[in-house]
């Protein structure tokens, strides 16, 4: 269709430019509300998932005895075949406020019927996961991921481990992804509309109708916390910021123990600031139009693309911030592209296996 795949020159670039390039995916899509990205945002954000998908919540503990929730999709639709194979693990990681949006579990389902096993890391006091210590995770802190990867290989140890996200929730995706390097377990992963420039993407500020609702998402999982969490930060002050960044302030950097300035956290959690150590190829699904991210020209960071071999962007005109939507309820060709490009890695990665003689890691 319209899509551009912006890549270094590789094999893998090639396969992938082949197997994309032949996906019913990308046949010049239906788009619909073309010229309206911010009321596709807040239809995205909204919209109930049709069907509820029934999950199994497991919790799994932290060294420091802090909880993450890992909520298995389970139905109502069951397992098929096809795509990553019955023995792909998806790691699913939603938005950085941590609502589990309609797309997410969309995507859930519709790799629930390709015979994948998806799975959602709801992180500390999000989602309903109790938070057992006064601790929540700072955008670009990989550390309760790493935990949680860590169990997914213990549990699944023959499996492909894959990971896509969604929206800012990318952040913590790819500061993993750098931090762990060659280390990280994952095949392959995927970024749906990521925020690449976290600090930049906090002072810019977002439209409000993205915003608020986030925001009222993340003040509300937060007050059933207030009494534990006013041992670490002002509770009055954090229940009452008027934005993201105030909430990001008040939450990690203005704490009783240890405060630190908005510089010291961002160098620490700028979601690329590993980015050169990645060893795991990333599909980057991005729109020209996203309302969330901002212009393309300040808010992609194309020489990463151009000089990785790991680090491919699929870049569209119309898209709006995780939308990507066709005609057809539930519809959307981004989940399409993202299932297609595991499809494809898992069928390079065979290829490679045999070419080189190399058994499958156990």
């Amino acid at each position: 269709g319209r899509c551009r795949l912006l890549c270094k020159p590789s094999a893998l670039a090639q396969h992938l430019v082949r197997s994309l390039g032949q996906s019913p995916a990308l046949q010049g899509g239906c788009w619909l509300w073309p010229r309206w990205p911010r009321l596709q945002m807040l239809r995205q954000l909204l919209q109930p998932p049709e069907p509820e998908p029934a999950v199994a919540r497991e919790l799994l503990q932290l060294p420091d005895t802090g909880l993450v929730a890992l909520d298995w999709l389970v139905g109502p639709r069951g397992p098929g075949s096809g795509g990553g194979g019955p023995s792909s693990v998806l790691l699913l990681i939603p938005n950085a406020a941590g609502k589990v949006t309609a797309g997410l579990l969309q995507l859930g389902l519709r790799a629930l019927e390709r015979g994948f096993i998806p799975v959602i890391f709801n992180r500390r006091g999000h989602n309903g996961c109790p938070l057992a210590t006064p601790r929540l995770q700072p955008f670009g802190d990989p550390g309760d991921l790493r935990e949680a990867v860590t169990y997914l290989r213990c549990r699944h140890p023959a499996a492909l481990l894959l990971a896509v996200s969604e929206g800012s929730g990318s952040g913590l995706l790819l500061a993993y992804l750098g931090e762990s390097g060659s280390s990280s377990r994952l095949a392959a992963a995927a970024c749906i509309s990521p925020v690449f420039r976290g600090r930049d993407w906090f002072e810019a500020g977002m439209p409000w109708l993205y915003e608020w609702p986030l925001l009222l998402h993340l003040k509300r999982g937060l007050s059933r916390y207030a009494g534990s969490l006013a041992e670490a930060v002002d509770v009055d002050g954090l229940l009452g910021s008027r934005s993201l960044r105030e909430l990001e302030e008040a939450l990690f950097c203005r704490t009783k123990s240890r405060p630190t300035s908005w510089e010291a956290y961002w160098e620490r959690n700028e979601p690329l600031r590993d980015a050169d150590e990645a060893a795991v190829p990333v599909l980057c699904l991005c729109s020209a139009d996203d309302p969330v991210r901002g212009p393309p020209a300040c808010s992609l960071p194309l020489e990463l693309f151009g000089s990785s071999p790991y680090f491919f962007l699929l870049l569209t005109p119309r898209g709006g911030h995780c939308g990507f939507p066709r005609r057809g309820p539930g519809r959307c060709w981004g989940h399409e592209a993202v299932l297609e490009y595991f499809r494809a890695m898992a069928e390079f990665l065979r290829a490679e296996e045999r070419r080189k003689g190399l058994p499958r890691p156990r």
